[in-house]
């Protein structure tokens, strides 16, 4: 029964061909599909790789030459108790789907990232993290269990207990440890589907710093949207955003399906320095005042973008880059302040900014993202050459500090820079599927 009531749900994804969400880099595959987590892998002929709703950015989720398994068919529920939010599923269910079904029972995704279009499977191979970091961690902290399928046939529980290390070496280990095929997620409980949320108009980064201090232990979620024009004194300026999850009862009535949507590419030259500037004012003055607290329903405070389908092809058919680095915070700026300033000198704009501050909590997987410091997302349209030049001035102050790369999100790092940033990554080779592959392994571990 409760298959049949999301077979109707109509879920973005790229359904011409299997593309990452940045649409680059091109790849060209061969598609298998498997029918559902009892059913064995595909006979593979060269490599295999998981595909699942294709919203990583870069190539992670791309195996050029190879296959891709597409894993939306693993979509079933296996069981919910709503008595205690535990939530056994396959692993090709959505975000989306699982709100859908948990929130009109009082259960809420402990963590979440910025879309909710990511399977389970591709939210425990990237280990995905979202505004409430500092509080919760990662959304692998809350998996119990999960089940990995290997090209040799076997398969194998996993958790913190049964098959530790391979708990650790999948969660973040991008689909090459094998496919994910069910998941058991322990789930938090709410009272609503609304959020009470206070936006703060921030001056520079000394304020986003002092916000993020003060808001730590009297809110769950925080992140900050930046504009990354400013210059000066002002480098940092933009609107904090904090919130937690209303604590009276109140609505928790099913998602409504999203009606807008982008239905083709815009032309290139539409993303630039000033329209840029034009959405850094407009936005600026959404907010009226120094300070705005108010309710919010769930969707747009933690999805914002999912409110327009296909968004991505804004950016053109030449695609976009997305540059999300994790940094020391070294006081009131450091790193973040050099590459705020060097993208303010480049004169080429990031439509999205948004910085948050990562928690002390440590890593579930050995090759997971999140690690003590402060995350800035950028976005960057594909100008070619000059766009590739400044994100290689921007990766070396991220190497310089000792910070690292999101690979859900990369298209182009150095593999010196993925292999310097990731100290398990020795630890973590060994649990390669001898049949699985990625095109960003080939890229950043130099295999041919």
């Amino acid at each position: 029964m409760l298959d049949d009531l999301f077979r109707s749900i109509d879920l973005p994804m790229n359904s011409e061909k299997p593309l990452s969400w940045g649409l680059l880099p091109k790849a060209t595959h061969k598609m298998k599909s498997i029918k559902d987590r009892t059913s064995p892998l595909p006979e593979i002929a060269d490599s295999l790789l998981p595909y699942g709703l294709g919203r990583s950015y870069g190539d992670s989720c791309l195996n050029d030459g190879g296959s891709l398994l597409l894993t939306r068919g693993l979509d079933r529920w296996v069981r919910f108790d709503a008595e205690t939010g535990r939530l056994e599923c396959e692993a090709g269910v959505s975000l989306a789907e699982i709100l859908q079904l948990v929130v009109p029972a009082g259960w809420f995704l402990p963590v979440t990232p910025g879309t909710r279009h990511v399977t389970v499977g591709g939210a425990i191979a990237n280990d995905v993290h979202g505004k409430n970091h500092h509080r919760l961690g990662t959304f692998a902290a809350h998996v119990n269990e999960f089940e990995i399928l290997r090209s040799d046939g076997s398969r194998r529980i996993c958790s913190r207990t049964e098959n530790a290390t391979w708990f650790r070496a999948t969660v973040g280990g991008l689909g090459l440890t094998g496919l994910i095929t069910r998941a058991v997620l322990q789930l938090r409980p709410i009272q609503s589907r609304k959020m009470d949320v206070e936006k703060i108009r921030m001056a520079n980064l000394a304020d986003f710093f002092a916000l993020a201090d003060e808001s730590d232990v009297s809110h769950e979620y925080t992140v900050a949207w930046v504009d990354c024009l400013a210059s000066g004194s002002e480098v940092g300026k933009g609107i904090f955003i904090r919130g937690n999850h209303e604590t009276e009862k109140g609505d928790r009535s099913p998602d409504r399906p999203t009606r807008l949507s982008v239905p083709c590419y815009a032309p290139g030259f539409l993303l630039n320095h000033w329209t840029v500037k034009a959405f850094n004012t407009l936005y600026a003055k959404t907010l009226r005042g120094d300070r705005h607290q108010g309710k919010e329903d769930y969707r747009p405070f933690f999805y914002p973008l999912d409110g327009v389908e296909n968004w991505n092809r804004l950016y053109g058919k030449r695609g976009f880059y997305q540059h999300q680095c994790v940094v020391p915070r070294d006081g009131d700026g450091g790193p973040i302040r050099e590459i705020l300033d060097r993208i303010g000198r480049s004169g080429q704009a990031s439509f999205l900014a948004v910085l948050k501050v990562f928690g002390d909590q440590p890593p579930e997987g050995l090759l997971s993202f999140p690690r003590p410091g402060v995350t800035l997302a950028l976005d960057f349209p594909n100008r070619g050459e000059d766009t590739l030049r400044l994100m290689n001035e921007l990766d070396e102050i991220v190497r310089e500090s000792g910070g690292t790369l999101y690979p859900a999100k990369d298209a182009r790092m150095s593999g010196e820079l993925y292999r310097d940033s990731m100290p398990a990554l020795d630890v973590f080779m060994p649990f390669i599927d001898p049949h699985f592959g990625s095109s960003f392994q080939r890229r950043v571990l130099e295999i041919l």
